[in-house]
């Protein structure tokens, strides 16, 4: 089959039709799917036919029977599990990414991508003020960045007492202890297992699900061995911050490495009134953010941050007779995540960084946590209702008379399809989660959701 420019015309501009058609209805339309998993199915259908499809019919039918079954996670009023929107020009971005079609594991092959992504790595260190000679890697999400940096870790920590993991695997090798907040998200914990590392060991942890500090020293001095602590910027219920300079330092003092996830909380970095919630966080020697949840970039677009370069290539190194034998002193994309080919994610991050500006990062971080802040004020007036954290960041958690109470309101609340709150539970509480992570956001859609909250309590009274 010959190539020929013009196969591509008409089905990307019919993609662009429908990507446009969504965009336009995604704030007056129901937040909820209007099909469910079987329907939607149904009406695809599961027989592959003989002879091919003409693409645009393929994108016809993508578009005319898919919408059904889309969720409104781009509505500023979609509030749940911590993810955030995309903005136009990482979007655009990303479109022209996929028809680049480039391999972005070695800058010799793709220099535009490799070197944006250089670009865009040096500016997240800029504008969070980490070190510079951190190495910054572009992997799915916050669950692969968590795992480069815990693989930088284990590595590093073994290495330090004469074991090469690399060599010798993990058969044999001394016991690793993992710290972690009790309240740690659950990417670290299958982080570890895919590691080897098995089941971390919990520190108690405060009101507000930051690591105790008087638990954590008991924790380092029970015994010694290789150490790697993973502390949390942004507790998924509450928001919070670790004690980020006595948690660190203390850590290092008996050989620690400390791993931050930062999956949305990193961010809050790039505000000059909230980086005092983070004193002393650059004191870490890995992070891990995700784009796509406070940056607001399409999904696939992890960050994986580590100080020490030598490590991480130790981790993701790969020697081959087709690559080049002799490496530069920086590390290539390939060496900084667990993946030897994948596509310019990074180039995103690139696109909403350069549109936003360093102000507009620090605007975009601080109007999420003023809607927020505003959005538990409001709460705190519905009969019944209880705002159950200190609102420092994105995350508000609320709940009602009792469990059966909450779960009663979170049920009409989906009913009703305006807005998406999810449930969860907390300090063995039954609450509603509102995580604002969307850049469009705004107090139309704060107080549609408050009004939301209202009808939905007193529904669940009748």
């Amino acid at each position: 089959m010959a190539f020929d420019a013009e196969q591509f015309r008409d089905p990307l501009n019919q993609a662009s039709i429908y990507a446009q058609q969504w965009i336009a209805g995604i704030s007056e339309r129901g937040i909820n799917p209007r099909k469910s998993f079987d329907e939607v199915r149904d009406a695809f259908g599961d027989i592959l036919p003989d002879q091919g499809t003409d693409p645009v019919e393929v994108i016809n039918r993508l578009g005319t029977l898919g919408e059904a079954g889309l969720m409104g996670m781009g509505s500023g009023k979609f509030f749940g599990w911590v993810i955030g929107g995309t903005m136009p020009a990482p979007l655009a971005a990303d479109w022209l990414i996929s028809a680049w079609d480039q391999n972005s594991g070695a800058p010799t092959l793709t220099p535009t991508v490799t070197a944006l992504e250089s670009i865009a790595g040096d500016w997240i260190l800029d504008i969070l003020g980490l070190p510079k000679e951190s190495a910054v890697g572009f992997p799915t999400g916050a669950q692969m960045a968590n795992f480069g940096g815990l693989a930088a870790a284990r590595g590093e920590v073994l290495a330090r007492v004469g074991w090469d993991v690399n060599l010798l695997g993990l058969t044999g090798a001394p016991r690793i202890r993992v710290l972690v907040n009790e309240e740690r998200h659950v990417t670290i914990d299958t982080s570890l297992r895919y590691l080897g590392l098995g089941a971390p060991e919990e520190v108690e942890s405060d009101s507000q699900g930051r690591i105790r500090i008087d638990a954590l020293r008991d924790a380092l001095e029970k015994f010694s061995a290789p150490t790697i602590l993973a502390l949390q910027a942004g507790n998924i219920h509450s928001g919070s911050f670790e004690y980020f300079r006595e948690a660190i330092e203390l850590a290092h003092e008996h050989g620690a490495w400390v791993h931050v996830d930062g999956a949305f909380g990193l961010w809050a970095l790039a505000s000059s009134k909230l980086r005092p919630l983070l004193d002393g966080v650059e004191l870490a020697d890995s992070w891990a953010t995700d784009a796509h949840k406070t940056l607001n970039v399409p999904y696939d677009c992890g960050v994986s941050i580590v100080r020490n370069p030598t490590a991480l290539r130790r981790a993701f190194g790969v020697e081959a007779s087709y690559l080049p034998s002799e490496r530069e002193e920086e590390l290539w994309p390939s060496e900084k995540v667990a993946e030897l080919s994948r596509r310019g994610r990074g180039v995103t991050v690139w696109a909403a960084l350069l549109a936003l500006g360093r102000s507009g990062v620090s605007e975009l971080v601080d109007d999420m946590v003023l809607n927020a802040q505003a959005l538990a004020s409001d709460l705190a007036t519905v009969p019944g209702c209880r705002v159950l954290n200190d609102v420092v960041f994105t995350q508000v958690s609320f709940a009602f008379e009792s469990d059966a109470r909450t779960e009663s309101v979170e049920k009409c609340l989906l009913e009703d399809e305006s807005v998406w709150i999810s449930g969860s539970k907390w300090k063995g509480v039954k609450v509603l989660r509102i995580s604002v992570s969307n850049w469009s956001t705004d107090e139309k859609d704060r107080f549609e959701t408050i009004e939301a909250v209202r009808k939905a309590v007193v529904k669940s009274q009748i």
